[in-house]
Formats: structure tokens, sequence, C-alpha cells
């Protein structure tokens, strides 16, 4: 066996550690969630998609049947933001994960993880003529960076210098104009503050007037114009030479939270929680029109203008991309807004001028809702398009897709009388399921061999798993320091022994160090995770080592994994008196205890039996003490058609453990109190 792991990791010292997996397709084309951020490359007229799922994808425009090109795969937490740089060779991303991830965008390979956040990271900004990336979120902090410093990271130097500014609440938007002379950022003060990215530090202004949190901005092109839209519902219009707003825009019913704005800032187009897109003239503001109405509520827009100076395009002309909460994301028509543009209704008779959007990229559903099964092996799911599939948390993919069936029903069909601890805890926040494996109940889940599917050596023993324990070695099953290895006859590394379960080699573990601060808090702790798929868990460096992963396991997992080290039952202790219509008067009030709580009635009814009958033999009132030694089998078989065991005058069946007794019988806090008597035949 190979060398025995550190257990005290470094830097890990007495800090949480969490380890999660995602249960997912190897390759997910399409969104399974929300769309939180677009961006468009006019020269190669692709599509830039940044997912609640985690997943940054990109489409081909121009394709006539399906768009998906490839996916950006490295964030496993919500991609919030994503800006395209360097004439759209590189794309900088910002996730929930709270890292920075600078791409090739060409070939979709990731060149540098920065980790200048303790939080979200909600929003970027880009200057073009710069070329300087700003980032910001519930740290409070914005950072800036020079993209060509960024492009220029490897995997083994992942450093730069950087420049940051620390405000005093969470930051959800960004906006920088493209020659990097001024900087706004929106925040929950309900205000904008402004910096000249420059200087990097001083706040030139603070611009105050929205009432509710500021979730979108645009700064015009020479930096003398900003555009604010917030969740009061309202679009403000502010003059960052007379620091003042100029205009106050109402075209929505509720919050604002995505704006973008033609090249000579005349027009805005805005979109939010009411799920509608407006374009407002801004020399007119009461001048408006509803382009469109989506079905969900909108989280982005991209603005693609047909009459773009930076590269030619015969017959393209004016259209949005919308993004939102659900999966599937559309480009509309912007063709002949601008003739269309009136003050003469009000919104809510108003009709949109396009029903149907010129494409749509389709999306997957969501998992909106699930409930673990009895077993605590499996799990039930329905999705956005009611849906209901089966899934093995043991295996980590999916069982059976049993299509638009009765949820509920479906949950009482698979209903089981038994009990387990719960062992593991679920997340849908992707769209997928999550699985969160914690140092406090990962153990606590016995089972029988035989319930999952193990034929025992002999009838007389039944072997016990431990679910938390056997999951853990499919998990880490390529990581080689948990396994013996043997030389084959080509002289290669061969795997002598072998998990009893499995998980797909694409499966997604994430280790976890800490917990992620308060969101908006000032001094929470920073957090560190390594990510890493399964079938890189046996990725050797150049000292013949795994990479990483020996400082990552945490302690409590390395000792299944690597040790073998079997863990602790849990303990159960019980009353067991005489029922009151036998007659016999009770033994000592004593508890009696059991090393585990999987110890099944029939074991208690054997005992109960042995006991009896000794004291009827002592009595010299039997006439069967000859066959006093029997078979274990034959003995248990006598026992129960004998005796019977009670637990709240419910009659109990011997092939139950006792903590699937106290669970669904005993009902109470206290230790359990079993009665027995005698079955008259």
């Amino acid at each position: 066996m190979m060398s025995s792991h550190n257990r005290g990791s470094a830097g890990q010292g007495k800090r949480k550690t969490q380890i999660s997996f995602i249960i997912r397709d190897e390759i997910e084309k399409y969104n399974r969630s929300g769309v939180n951020a677009i961006q468009y490359d006019p020269e190669l007229q692709r599509l830039y998609s940044a997912g609640r799922d985690s997943i940054i994808r990109i489409w081909d425009t121009q394709a006539k049947e399906d768009p998906y090109l490839f996916s950006m795969e490295h964030h496993f937490d919500w991609v919030n933001d994503i800006v395209l740089c360097r004439e759209g060779r590189a794309l900088i991303s910002a996730s929930s994960d709270t890292t920075i991830k600078v791409w090739n965008a060409h070939e979709g390979s990731c060149l540098a993880t920065l980790r200048t956040h303790k939080d979200y990271v909600k929003c970027l900004a880009y200057a073009k003529e710069k070329e300087m990336v700003a980032s910001a979120g519930l740290d409070r902090s914005i950072v800036y960076y020079d993209v060509a410093s960024l492009v220029a990271l490897t995997v083994n130097n992942n450093t730069t210098s950087i420049s940051s500014v620390r405000e005093t609440h969470s930051i959800y938007s960004l906006a920088m104009n493209p020659s990097g002379t001024v900087l706004v950022s929106g925040s929950t003060e309900n205000a904008l503050k402004v910096y000249d990215p420059r200087d990097c530090v001083t706040c030139l202004m603070k611009l105050k007037g929205h009432t509710d949190n500021v979730r979108a901005l645009v700064v015009s092109k020479d930096g003398t114009q900003c555009l604010s839209g917030s969740s009061d519902g309202t679009i403000r219009l502010w003059s960052l030479g007379q620091q003042r707003c100029i205009a106050t825009l109402r075209v929505h019913d509720d919050s604002v939270w995505a704006l973008q704005a033609n090249d000579t800032f005349t027009t805005v187009y805005s979109g939010g929680r009411d799920k509608r897109v407006w374009a407002t003239d801004l020399r007119n503001p009461e001048h408006r029109t509803l382009v469109c109405e989506e079905k969900a509520p909108i989280l982005k827009l991209e603005l693609i203008q047909g009459d773009s100076e930076t590269v030619s395009r015969p017959g393209v002309t004016d259209s949005i991309w919308v993004a939102t909460t659900d999966s599937s994301f559309k480009n509309w028509s912007l063709d002949k807004i601008q003739n269309r543009m009136s003050g003469d209704y009000d919104n809510d008779t108003v009709k949109p001028v396009y029903t149907q959007p010129l494409k749509t990229v389709k999306g997957n559903p969501r998992i909106k809702q699930y409930h673990v099964l009895n077993d605590k092996c499996h799990i039930l799911t329905r999705d956005t398009e009611d849906n209901v599939a089966l899934w093995s948390v043991l295996n980590a993919q999916l069982v059976e897709n049993l299509g638009k069936v009765n949820f509920e029903e479906e949950i009482k069909k698979r209903f089981k009388m038994v009990y387990v601890h719960h062992w593991f805890a679920v997340d849908l926040k992707l769209g997928l399921l999550t699985i969160h494996l914690d140092e406090s109940d990962v153990f606590s889940a016995w089972v029988s061999a035989k319930e999952l599917g193990f034929t025992p050596q002999s009838e007389s023993v039944d072997t016990k798993f431990n679910l938390g324990q056997k999951l853990l070695e499919a998990l880490f099953e390529h990581w080689p320091r948990g396994y013996w290895f043997m030389e084959n006859q080509e002289g290669l590394l061969e795997k002598v022994d072998s998990p009893d379960f499995s998980v797909p080699d694409h499966t997604l573990i994430i280790i976890w160090l800490g917990q992620p601060s308060s969101h908006g808090s000032s001094d929470g702790e920073s957090f560190n995770f390594y990510r890493f798929v399964c079938r890189d868990a046996g990725e050797m460096d150049q000292m013949n080592v795994p990479k990483h992963l020996n400082d990552w396991v945490p302690p409590w997992a390395a000792e299944v994994i690597i040790h073998k080290k079997t863990p602790k039952t849990i303990k159960l202790t019980f009353y067991l008196h005489p029922d009151p219509s036998t007659g016999i008067k009770p033994f000592k009030n004593e508890a009696l205890s059991v090393p585990s709580d999987l110890m099944q009635v029939k074991k208690v009814i054997e005992h109960v039996y042995k006991f009896l009958r000794q004291g009827t033999e002592n009595g010299h009132h039997s006439n069967q003490s000859a066959n006093h030694e029997k078979e274990p089998q034959e003995f248990s078989s006598i026992a129960a058609e004998k005796v019977e065991l009670l637990c709240n005058n419910q009659v109990l069946n011997a092939n139950m453990d006792l903590r699937t007794v106290k669970h669904f019988f005993w009902k109470q806090s206290g230790d359990l109190v079993l009665h027995y008597r005698i079955i008259k035949r």
C-alpha cells in the first residue's frame, strides 16, 4: 500500500471541511437553469452564455439546427457575469464560487483562476480601449486587472498585480466607459459611486436617488452620462459632470435588472422582474415601446447593432438577446422600433411589438423539487417540465426517467417501513442534484448488505455497510492512495481491491476547507476549495504522487478511504418489560444497551425466549430442555413462534430493526420501551 496520508493536511487546522459532488451527464449541452449573462462576438457571430448551472456555453448564432459548439467548465457555482476581451480572443468570468477565471475564448480552455474575492463575485466591467477589467461582489471590494497580464497567466504562474478599493456595501453592478476613464458601481446602499480607474482608489462622487439596490449600469462612451436600473422599479439618467439625476424613467412595474444602450446613448433597452423588454428614447423619455414580453424574469440583455463599424455583416439588422431565469434564451428583432415609440399609452394595456423571437436557444428543464426516499440511497426529483426521475446517490447517476407521473403518488408508492439516519444534504441551486457530505453526519447511516442487493456469505451473518464510507470509496476510486496496487505481467500497476460501488468517471467533486463568509460581511473568514473530476484523482505529478489531492482530502475521509477505518455504529439504549397481559413480574428496571441500532427485533425476541426458557427449566416445568441446543436459524424460528414484541401496543415485525421501531412506533425522544408477550396458539 502507498505511504500513509498526512492527517494534518497543510493549512486545514480545525476548520470545517465538506465534500460535495454533482450528479450530471458528462456533457451538458444545454442550460439547466437561468442564464445570468451573455456576450456576443460579432466577428465569429458566436454567443457566450453564463449559466446558473455553473457552465459557460458557446453558440453559433448562424446555425440552422443545433447551435451548440462547446462548453467551458471550471466553475462549480453560478456564473454571474462574463466579458469578452482582446477582440473576442479572451473571456473573463465571475462566479458565486468566489473566483475570477480567465479563458481562451476560441479554444475554451481555462488559463488561470484568480481568488481575489472572499464572497460571491457578482459583476464585471470592461474598458475596451484600455484592456482593463474590474470585478466586484458581496465582499464589498472592487478589483482592477490588466487584461494583458491576465491572459499571460498559466497554471504554474497564477499571480498578477492588482489594484482594489473597498466599499461599505455589497456591490451588484459595475460599468466602465471604453476608454477606462470612468467606473461606476451600484450597491445595496441604493446609490451609485463613481471612480477614476486610473486612480483606482478615490471615490469621485456618490449619486443618491434610488430607494433600493442598484442592479444594472451603463456608462456612455465619453463618460459624461450614466444609466442605472434599480430594484425600486426605476431607471435613472445621470449627468456625471453635474453630479445629479437628469431624468427618471418609470416604464417597469417591478425591479429593473438589465440595461443596454445604443452607441449614441439615445435609446435605452431595459428588462427585469416584470418580464418585459422596453425601448425608451432618452431624448424624450415619454416616448417608449414594448419590444417583447418573456415568460420569465429578465436577467441580462445583449444588444446587437446591425450597422456596427467594426465588422461587415450584410443583411444583419438590430436585435437584442434576452436571458432570463429560464434555461432558454431568445433573440428579438428591433427593426423599426424607433419609429413605433409613443407616449400615448399606459403599461397595462400596451401590446408588445413582437410576439415571436427571431431565434431561440433552447435549454433543458431544471430540477425544482426533490424527495429523499426512506432507504436514504435514492432521490425522486421533479423538473420544471414536471418530469419525475429516480436517482441513485451511491452511484451518482440517474436510475430511471419516470416521465410525467404524479410526484406525490410516486413518493407514496416507493415508501418503505424502514428508517435510515440522514447522512447527506441535497442542493438544487444549479438545477442539478448536488450532494453535500459533512463530517458531522456522513457516517451516520448503516444498512444491511442484503438491502443493497449483496448476497451474504452465510445466512447466519448479515454484513452491514456504512453508506458514507461506501460512497467515499467510490468517489475516490481512482486515487492511488486509497487502494492496493500490484504489477501485472506488462509491468503496469493494477488495482487489486475495488469499491463495492462506482460513480461515473466524469463526476465533479469539490472539497471545501472552511465555509463562505456571511454574504456582505466585512470580516467573514475566507474559505478554500479544491475542484476535480473523479477520473483525475489518479493524475500523477513528476514525483509520482497524486497532484494536490493529498493536501486536500480531510482526515475524516482519509481514515476510511486510505486507512480503512470502520466508522462507529450508533448505540441504542432501550427498556424491555413483560406485557401486562402475561402476568409476569418485571425484572429490574435496567436499561439494555446494544452496540448498533441496526439490531433486528428478532434478536430481542430470541433474547426474551432464551431467558423465559431458562426460567421455565429452572422451575422444572419444561420437558423441552433436551432441545436446548438448536441451530441459530432454527432457534430464531422457534422463538418467533413463541414470543412477540410490542411498542406502544403495536406488534412488531421480527425483521424490523430497532432504529425503525424507534422512529415509526416509539416516536419519542427518550429511550425506547419494548414489551414482550407469549403467543398463545
